[in-house]
């Protein structure tokens, strides 16, 4: 069998770049710039970035410390250790001084994570109301009736297509091509009835949104200039929370401390709200597209820390 090296350089590109597309393109962005911050930070030191050695990387995640989150920590360990993997060095992010400078970190610095708050069928009636009747104002009741009635996450709202829609009688089917869980790109199909309600119907507003946008092919949720014009390129993922942001702010919404309102609070919301409503476990798991019940239940068990609580039963 030929060594690898002697493959003609224009297969090793190819290979090279199916290589790169195995990592969705922002976690490839995220660790792209984690790894370019650790190594201007090595830099400034003058030590080695690669190999990095174990006290190098526990000198820089202790600089971090304070200002960075637990996720962001290890994420940042994440990119370090796949800069390391690439080029064939070795990677132990268990070596003693590493996980010890992590544990000291989360012991003096840990606070909770601020997680999205789930925007119920409630709220989702109070940010619709907030929406007009121009191009952007259908768009965006468009986008926050689906994002909540298919439970999708930001990245799937964003790249729905108007090849992916299905319109019938009871209500539309859509295709998602690829998911976070579904890295291999089989697809799933979910199902959206017609709302009993007009207002927040979401098969109607997208009927809306696409009748007034003209859109018959590619991407469904597009910018809309100042002059009232549709683009043809597709929203970026960031544009979606400065969409809702706008949203929240009209409608009075807020959250508490521990919580935050995002994107992600519409995925969340469906969750909760089906759960409340009786759906199973394994039909909101279908609709949802989890792969893991741990982290659908986690969503379920914040729905239910009041209403279920054993404080409930000690007569108070």
């Amino acid at each position: 069998m030929s060594d690898l090296a002697t493959l003609p350089a224009a297969d090793l590109a190819l290979a090279a770049d199916y290589a790169r597309q195995a990592l969705a393109p922002a976690t490839l962005r995220a660790y792209a710039a984690d790894w370019a911050d650790f190594t201007a930070w090595c830099r400034a030191r003058g030590i080695a970035a690669l190999p990095a050695a174990p006290t190098t990387v526990a000198g820089y995640c202790a600089v971090l410390a304070v200002s960075h989150s637990r996720a962001t920590l290890r994420r940042r360990l994440a990119a370090i250790g796949r800069a390391h993997r690439m080029s064939g060095l070795a990677w132990m992010p268990s070596h003693p001084v590493i996980r010890d400078t992590l544990a000291g970190i989360f012991r003096r610095h840990g606070r909770p994570q601020r997680r999205a708050a789930a925007i119920g069928t409630a709220d989702l009636r109070r940010l619709v109301a907030t929406c007009g009747g121009d191009l952007a104002g259908l768009r965006d009741r468009a986008m926050l009736l689906l994002g909540f009635a298919a439970a999708l996450r930001r990245s799937e709202l964003v790249a729905v297509q108007r090849e992916h829609l299905t319109f019938t009688v009871e209500g539309l089917r859509l295709l998602i091509p690829r998911a976070k869980t579904d890295q291999d790109g089989q697809g799933a199909e979910i199902g959206i009835p017609r709302g009993a309600r007009p207002e927040t119907c979401p098969v109607r507003a997208m009927e809306a949104w696409l009748r007034a946008s003209d859109c018959q092919y590619g991407p469904v949720f597009r910018k809309v200039d100042r002059w009232g014009s549709v683009e043809q390129m597709p929203l970026h993922p960031n544009a979606l929370p400065k969409i809702l942001a706008r949203h929240v702010a009209k409608a009075g919404l807020t959250a508490s401390g521990l919580e935050r309102l995002s994107a992600h609070g519409l995925r969340a919301g469906f969750i909760t709200e089906a759960y409340k409503a009786g759906a199973r476990d394994e039909a909101i798991m279908e609709h949802s597209r989890h792969k893991d019940v741990r982290t659908m239940r986690g969503y379920v068990r914040r729905a239910k820390l009041v209403d279920e609580s054993p404080a409930k039963l000690v007569g108070l």
